[in-house]
């Protein structure tokens, strides 16, 4: 609380820009639970463990080959900060460019090998077959994907995080009502079932991007693209590409893990698959906020190195961390004093609720560390040290979580509380790694 005191106008630079990001973050995780309810509701537990892997093939794909957008951020906003808007143009060019390009390899490969991608799983024949119905349907949105993430990234790297979460607003309200629609045949809508949910769901994505491309063509705070700055330049693309190849080695790993998981998870019944979805859901409450924190710090603090007030962006990101580890505190303590009625919301099935209480409150005990790590790796990421994230996320992830994980719910059948309890342990490791680094300030030294 001293910290904060003595950097009031830090802190309202910090919630200046966090707040529509938390508010983006919150409304995104709002349309992943009213996704969850309404095909828990109208379709069943079938269908919600096989959305719940689809979204983890399809997120998988697009984090781990959009993470130019993590270099493209942290030089925009390091560029905003000196003022060098012609070349900040050239960054948020090419980076659309290469986004689009990837994008439409990613959903080429998507459609054509729909089929082999989910024999990975050990799901029933059931699950299989919506999966199929819903990844096919939904896999156009990865390409509207990949231009709004690149388009969104470039308006936070200049501080603009008003933009995205007005578009996000408009895109959800859209989803939500399509879901309705053409998931229960309402008024002169078909009746698609899962594949309403797709369809709807690829629809929105696809207005976000007209809204987000027709923003970036007119010009907004001396962000403006053209032809000429789409160009290719080895100016941009060699530091573009040294900063943000450690993201995408990052969301491979990361996103290979969430897979990991799910296949341990799908070892388990079918109740199971559907309580993770369900806690996944919840946590997502917690976590999405300190993502919006996490987005902040990266701006102010690649914005205050450009100014060369290395001081300023040390601060910043212990200011933004405690923060992040305030906001988990307050939504952990909920989770573990009501995770009965949080459930409750997401499911009418007592043997899932009754199973998921105390996994429930061990996720509540791991709120703090997990948030806390999110924005100080935000902090690390916008002074362009994205390799020392990267080494430590695949260290904490692979060698504590995954193996944790795997010996409590397989062989000693503690189900889905090994996850959480994997990651407390990991997080009590490397978040003191974490912190060491980002105060040895050797990012200070970093050139783009």
């Amino acid at each position: 609380m001293i910290l904060l005191k003595k950097n009031k106008p830090l802190l309202i630079s910090i919630i200046a820009i966090a707040l529509p990001a938390i508010i983006e973050m919150a409304l995104n995780t709002l349309l992943n639970i009213s996704d969850t309810i309404m095909i828990s509701w109208f379709i069943g537990k079938e269908g919600l463990a096989a959305t719940g892997f689809c979204n983890e093939i399809m997120f998988a794909l697009i984090f781990i080959f959009s993470s130019f957008n993590t270099g493209a951020t942290a030089m925009i906003s390091r560029l905003y900060g000196e003022k060098n808007y012609p070349k900040l143009n050239k960054v948020i060019g090419q980076n659309l460019l290469l986004n689009i390009l990837i994008g439409i390899v990613i959903f080429t490969f998507s459609i054509l090998f729909t089929k082999e991608i989910f024999t990975i799983y050990d799901i029933s024949p059931t699950v299989f077959h919506m999966a199929q119905i819903y990844f096919k349907s939904v896999s156009p949105s990865i390409l509207f994907m990949f231009i709004s993430f690149a388009s969104a990234a470039s308006l936070r790297g200049a501080g603009d995080t008003k933009t995205p979460m007005f578009i996000t607003i408009f895109t959800n309200i859209f989803n939500i009502i399509g879901n309705y629609c053409l998931m229960t045949g309402f008024w002169i809508f078909p009746n698609l079932g899962i594949e309403g949910a797709a369809i709807a769901t690829s629809c929105a994505r696809f207005t976000g991007i007209l809204i987000y491309l027709y923003i970036l063509l007119k010009g907004k705070n001396n962000i403006k693209v053209r032809l000429a700055t789409m160009k290719v330049s080895k100016e941009i693309l060699k530091p573009l590409w040294r900063i943000s190849y450690p993201g995408a080695i990052e969301q491979f790993a990361l996103n290979l893990s969430f897979i990991a998981f799910g296949m341990i998870i799908s070892k388990l019944d079918t109740n199971s698959e559907a309580a993770f979805r369900i806690l996944i859901s919840i946590e997502k409450i917690s976590f999405m906020p300190a993502i919006g924190l996490s987005i902040a710090a990266a701006t102010l603090v690649g914005k205050t190195i450009g100014e060369k007030n290395i001081e300023k962006a040390l601060y910043t990101g212990y200011t933004a961390s405690f923060l992040g580890a305030l906001w988990g505190t307050l939504i952990g303590i909920v989770f573990i004093c009501f995770p009965t009625f949080l459930l409750g919301i997401f499911t009418k099935e007592s043997i899932i609720i009754n199973s998921s209480v105390f996994t429930m409150i061990i996720a509540g005990i791991t709120q703090p560390l997990f948030n806390l790590m999110i924005v100080l790796s935000g902090s690390l990421r916008g002074t362009g040290d994205t390799k020392s994230v990267t080494i430590i996320t695949i260290l904490r992830v692979w060698c504590i979580s995954i193996p944790v994980f795997y010996i409590l719910t397989i062989f000693l059948d503690r189900g889905l509380s090994g996850m959480w309890i994997g990651e407390i342990i990991s997080f009590i490791v490397f978040i003191p790694v974490m912190f060491h680094r980002f105060r040895k300030q050797k990012w200070a030294k970093l050139e783009f």
